[in-house]
């Protein structure tokens, strides 16, 4: 019975032992953020390590049915507005949202480190990256899966979960916040990030440096129609900002692949924020039948298009006999993870935020202020840089642009009211807009907001219009977070 005894009490003993053991373990094999140097590593990761390029780019006016022999499915579903169902894909809505929804979880993770930590003042700057990078991936978010912003109805739209905290559940269940909710939860993030962000970094455009940070609030606060704020932030341009917009003169002399990898380089002056996400895009010029067709791309690049009668300096490629066309902007890195089997990963370097649209979000405030010769002045800038053979007698007037854009009634309709000459400004401008971020996707934003409707015709098919206010304006909410309990938006 002694023996039995001493045997229970080793066993007791051996079993408490291991018990505290295993409770002294961390509950997973996460690496501990507890420096600055780690904390700056996991921002790297704080931005959409995927692209959505294809997907806003699908869905604008800008695209056609080529008519190319083969269709891919995921293009031909953007292209008519429907979800993406090849949710195993990348370039597709889920493997965005997912992308978005993971760049926060790491800015989160920052911010709360840099909370442990006793928020001191040596690492405001990663503060900073990790706020702007939080209302960075948010703010697209919005844009995608919620209607236009509309002050008016934000307060009732459904827009998306804003998350701030790490995720501590294996399957976290979150609500939708309104679109109000959204924009000022981005706002508060934007602001106080503008507060801390620096340029002191080994690399600043692969981060939220100083200027690439004033370009998103611009871009925000143009949504917002918040038009002092706009100019407030691009106020270190001059009316002639020489040197800070893509040359594409220079690039003209370059070779194909040049000019793909110099459009996303960082000595462009341009370029204020650069990620490489894993994508395809780059293969979308012959491989997508619902691309820039050869036979249309002149309504969008033709010399009658131009306020000065004269041809573009955009060059332009196809690899496939002329059926589709492309501007050279991305090039491919392929990452081998297997040689010999030839797999591996592909990776695109991509312009999130540039001078180029920073400076027409200042040029579009200033007529929406009413402050016209200025626009005038900073509007002939900006197209002499993209025209070929311009001359200084080639001037922007106030008769040229209401000529050129006249007034259609119901065409251009944003939440806020603009005068005939401002309308025809503005539309002189998103075509500005439209014509030098073609195949990035800034045109779908532009559709939404100024709520332009758009006909997309398909050979044999019925001819496909989204309409003012068409409930498929916001993408349908993935469907693998609709079955967490995401609500899906109405149809």
């Amino acid at each position: 019975m002694k023996k039995l005894k001493i045997a229970l009490s080793l066993l007791i003993l051996i079993s408490i032992v291991s018990c505290d053991d295993f409770l002294s373990e961390k509950p997973d094999n996460r690496t501990e953020i507890d420096t600055p140097e780690k904390i700056s590593e996991l921002l790297v990761s704080a931005y959409p390590q995927m692209s959505y390029f294809d997907i806003a780019e699908t869905m604008s006016d800008n695209v056609f049915d080529s008519q190319l022999p083969e269709t891919i499915l995921k293009n031909e579903q953007s292209y008519n507005w429907e979800i993406q169902t090849e949710n195993s894909q990348i370039d597709t809505q889920a493997y965005y949202w997912d992308a978005c929804y993971k760049a926060i979880a790491h800015a989160n993770k920052a911010l709360e480190a840099i909370e442990e930590l006793g928020s001191p003042a040596t690492l405001n700057p990663q503060k900073g990256e990790a706020l702007l990078a939080r209302a960075y991936s948010h703010f697209m978010l919005v844009s995608f899966w919620s209607q236009r912003y509309n002050p008016a109805t934000a307060t009732t739209d459904l827009g998306i979960p804003y998350v701030t905290k790490p995720e501590k559940e294996l399957v976290a269940k979150y609500k939708r916040n309104t679109v109000a909710e959204v924009f000022q939860f981005i706002e508060k993030d934007l602001v106080e990030g503008l507060k801390y962000v620096t340029n002191d970094y080994k690399e600043p455009k692969f981060h939220f440096n100083k200027n690439a940070a004033k370009a998103f609030a611009s871009r925000f606060y143009l949504i917002k129609g918040d038009w002092d704020k706009v100019i407030e932030m691009s106020d270190d341009f001059a009316a002639r900002p020489v040197g800070k917009l893509r040359d594409y003169a220079a690039y003209k002399l370059l070779a194909l692949d040049n000019q793909r990898i110099a459009y996303a380089g960082v000595g462009e002056e341009t370029n204020l924020l650069i990620v490489s996400p894993n994508s395809i895009v780059r293969r979308s010029s012959y491989q997508n039948r619902f691309y820039l067709s050869a036979a249309r791309y002149p309504e969008i690049f033709g010399s009658a298009t131009s306020l000065f009668n004269k041809t573009w300096l955009y060059s332009f490629y196809s690899s496939n006999n002329s059926i589709t066309v492309y501007v050279p902007k991305f090039y491919e890195y392929f990452k081998y993870t297997n040689v010999t089997a030839g797999i591996g990963e592909p990776y695109t370097a991509e312009v999130l935020l540039s001078n180029d649209e920073f400076f027409l979000n200042r040029i579009e405030a200033h007529v929406m202020k009413g402050q016209i010769a200025l626009a005038n002045d900073e509007l002939e800038y900006f197209l002499s840089t993209r025209t070929t053979g311009y001359v200084a007698t080639d001037k922007v007037t106030e008769a040229k642009v209401v000529a050129k854009y006249p007034v259609i009634a119901d065409e251009y309709t944003p939440f806020y009211a603009m005068t005939p000459v401002q309308t025809s400004y503005v539309k002189a401008i998103a075509e500005t807009r439209r014509r030098d971020f073609v195949h990035e996707g800034m045109r779908w934003f532009d559709v939404k907001r100024f709520n332009i409707v758009v006909t997309h015709e398909t050979y044999n098919k019925p001819v496909n219009i989204l309409v003012k206010d068409d409930k498929r304006r916001a993408l349908q909410i993935p469907l693998h977070a609709s079955a967490t309990g995401v609500e899906l938006n109405p149809r």
